[in-house]
């Protein structure tokens, strides 16, 4: 074939392409076979190291995601260094390009550089792990994932925030150990405060068969004094992750209550603007 006065041979630019595009198809499809399955064995290896060491589950559960992504990334490396070298093209120069570039690219990725050390620490010391709920770099909600780089946070409102590990300093984790359901509730002066809290042991007492709380609740008396009512509170210690709904089972059934104990709750002051 002459295209342009140039002799072309079609049959040799086949018989050249096709076994090309034959192995690249091949380790295209390898890859896809390989990533599903190495994933796989991370979670098992993890699952029996979890069953022999007595890990926690938001442990097993932060490694895995750090693991996975780590062994997607090299499996990415690998298949463009394969499919580069199918192609013909020399991997040396280009590595040897990559590190000079690398060099002058490293100056100004000192945050990138500052991430991947934070990241490292904060799994390092177990500082907070996934399904943790934490505040910090001014975000508060649950961990769903600690990467190298970044990690994300869930927000109560449903936003995922993607926090990058240098700012995450100054963590307050939620998650450790059991929480406070704490309940003030207040009671106009004209009522029997001695009543009131004989009232709110009783609710106490009930709540304490709950399974929910690890210690208490009690009521605590008189918390302060108010312009219209007196606060009285109750405390407990809750399993992790239930102190609000506790909180929210405690006040519907201390108004239930007071209001057949005839124990009056003040209305809150309503401001009356005048023309």
């Amino acid at each position: 074939m002459d295209i342009f006065g140039y002799t072309i041979d079609v049959g040799e630019i086949l018989e050249a392409v096709i076994p090309v595009i034959g192995q690249i198809i091949l380790l295209l499809i390898l890859y896809a076979i390989i990533v599903p399955i190495g994933k796989k064995l991370i979670e098992r290896a993890l699952n029996k190291a979890s069953s022999r060491q007595k890990t926690s589950p938001g442990r097993m559960k932060t490694l895995e995601k750090l693991l996975v992504n780590l062994f997607s990334y090299v499996m990415i490396f690998i298949l463009i260094v394969m499919l580069l070298t199918t192609l013909g093209i020399e991997i040396g120069p280009i590595i040897a390009g990559a590190g000079v570039v690398g060099l002058a690219i490293a100056f100004g990725a000192q945050g990138l550089v500052s991430d991947i050390v934070t990241g490292f620490f904060v799994l390092l010391e177990r500082q907070i792990e996934v399904d943790d709920y934490i505040t910090t770099a001014g975000y508060d909600g649950i961990v769903e994932e600690i990467g190298l780089r970044t990690t994300k946070i869930r927000s109560f409102d449903g936003t995922l925030n993607y926090v990058p590990n240098r700012y995450i300093e100054g963590v307050a984790n939620h998650s450790r150990g059991n929480m406070r359901a704490l309940v003030d509730i207040g009671i106009s002066y004209n009522m029997d405060i001695d009543q009131a809290i004989k009232v709110l042991e009783n609710i106490c007492a009930e709540f304490q068969l709950d399974e929910r709380f690890k210690d208490g609740p009690n009521a605590i008396g008189v918390q302060s004094l108010g312009s219209s009512d007196v606060v009285l509170r109750v405390v407990g210690q809750t399993e992790n992750g239930l102190q609000w709904e506790c909180e929210r089972d405690m006040k519907k059934r201390i108004k239930e209550i007071f209001d057949q104990q005839n124990i009056e709750i003040p209305y809150p002051h309503q401001v009356i603007l005048q023309k």
